[in-house]
């Protein structure tokens, strides 16, 4: 019987991060503590958002309405790397960056999570970005995700390719 395998890796959804930054945009637009703000919320490139607002509090307020409509959409608030407000002009801006894949040092501490206290006979292989799993048991891939999700990393991890 040939092996079964996972990858683990740190993926954004983009398109829920997307839809995220519009109802983020529609409600700074509508909300009355909003108003006379010049509040905005929008792309600044391919993993990069921009914030702005007229003070730091509504900047940062802005970032809170961005961050709980994330967590309605099932996306981590790990991926995202926000950065202080900053004065620029008469307005306040926050730069929220968005972090994907799995560094090597990442990687290596997982790998060693699974060697020292997975079950026996499982494997893992560091590939780019992504770590792969593979056992000949499927029970032993459960347990790893099992013990890969108790931990708490500074990135978000999701599982795919189980076979």
């Amino acid at each position: 019987m040939a092996d079964s395998s996972f990858d683990i890796v740190s993926k954004i959804d983009r398109q829920e991060v997307d839809n995220a930054l519009g109802q983020t945009a529609r409600e700074i637009a509508t909300r009355f503590d909003f108003k006379g703000t010049n509040a905005t919320i929008e792309w600044s490139g391919d993993q990069v958002i921009e914030i702005s607002a007229s003070a730091d509090d509504r900047a940062s307020a802005v970032l809170d309405v961005f961050k709980g409509k994330l967590v309605k959409r099932d996306v981590s608030l790990k991926v995202l790397d926000a950065s202080e407000p900053r004065q620029s002009g008469q307005s306040s801006k926050i730069t929220v960056t968005l972090k994907e894949g799995i560094s090597s040092e990442d990687a290596k501490k997982i790998s060693k999570l699974i060697r020292d206290e997975g079950p026996k006979g499982v494997k893992a292989q560091i590939q780019g970005d992504e770590l792969r799993v593979s056992s000949k048991k499927r029970d032993d891939l459960q347990a790893i995700i099992a013990l890969v999700k108790q931990q708490d990393y500074d990135f978000a991890v999701q599982f795919t390719n189980y076979r």
